[in-house]
């Protein structure tokens, strides 16, 4: 049965791509004009399989979500934890450098604020102990963003491309990475650089996920002030938005500065954060 009070991200909708792989500043992003568009929110899965929010009948197309309905007062924050081997490697090289930002974590801790977290494998497994406190706290829900940030669709900025039949496996593995955790597990999915097409869709067909981008795109990534992150968001902010921020400090190192104002900016404007799975019903 179709929930037809979940918008879904139209074609033409204007995003902002998650940073890339080199780190650099990358112009907004478009759903690819080949993609499938689906016309409708996410689809309830069988009784025996419908355990965890975001669920869909595997074997059947993903339905693409960009906002929530838009009645109500209820907004979902979402924050991407990307890395990719490259952000690895300069891990490497430097050691001061993070890509974790435990600021944002403690505001939303100390401000009872609740969130959603799309986790990639590669992420999980360099801030474990990070994963775990995102994991142990019961307002925070834990979502897959793959497992080294790759283009599922070509060009994707400069985000080195998937090969196609890598795509399935890739997706699952990380459901397994983030799954020993715990907490509040979710089968929703967000493509890396918002970039996808059909064939990227059909691929995830077996895992029985709904995919999840945003219709406010914070720009957070490679941003050189707090202020325009803040604009950002509370002007395109209206009920049932979907924000998509990050909590990759070394890159989007203002997100923790925003942060506070955009709360503030959601209270004053009588909109309240919820997790994605109360955004949608």
């Amino acid at each position: 049965m179709r929930n037809p009070g979940i918008f879904v991200l139209a074609a033409g909708l204007l995003l902002t791509a998650c940073t890339s792989s080199s780190g650099a500043s990358q112009p907004a992003a478009r759903p690819s004009s080949d993609a499938v568009v689906v016309t409708a929110g996410p689809v309830t899965a069988e009784p025996s399989s419908a355990v965890l929010p975001g669920a869909t009948r595997p074997g059947s197309v993903p339905p693409v979500v960009g906002n929530g309905p838009r009645i109500g007062n209820r907004v979902a924050l979402t924050f991407d934890a990307d890395m990719t081997d490259t952000m690895l490697r300069r891990m490497a090289a430097d050691p001061t450098l993070s890509f974790a930002n435990r600021k944002v974590i403690d505001i939303l801790e100390r401000t009872g604020t609740p969130a959603t977290f799309f986790l990639t494998g590669e992420w999980v497994e360099a801030y474990p102990d990070v994963t775990r406190r995102l994991a142990g706290n019961p307002a925070f829900e834990l979502a897959n963003h793959t497992y080294r940030h790759q283009a599922f669709k070509s060009p994707c900025y400069s985000l080195p491309p998937i090969a196609p039949a890598q795509m399935t496996e890739d997706v699952a593995h990380t459901f397994d990475v983030i799954a020993p955790y715990g907490g509040r597990q979710t089968r929703y999915f967000r493509f890396p650089g918002l970039c996808y097409d059909d064939a990227a869709l059909r691929a995830l067909a077996p895992l029985g996920v709904t995919v999840v981008q945003g219709d406010v795109v914070s720009g957070d990534p490679n941003a050189t002030a707090a202020q325009p992150i803040v604009h950002a968001v509370l002007t395109g902010v209206r009920p049932g938005s979907i924000v998509v921020m990050h909590i990759t400090e070394a890159n989007a190192r203002f997100t923790d500065e925003a942060l506070q104002p955009i709360l503030d900016g959601l209270r004053a404007r009588g909109l309240r954060p919820v997790p994605l799975s109360d955004l949608f019903r």
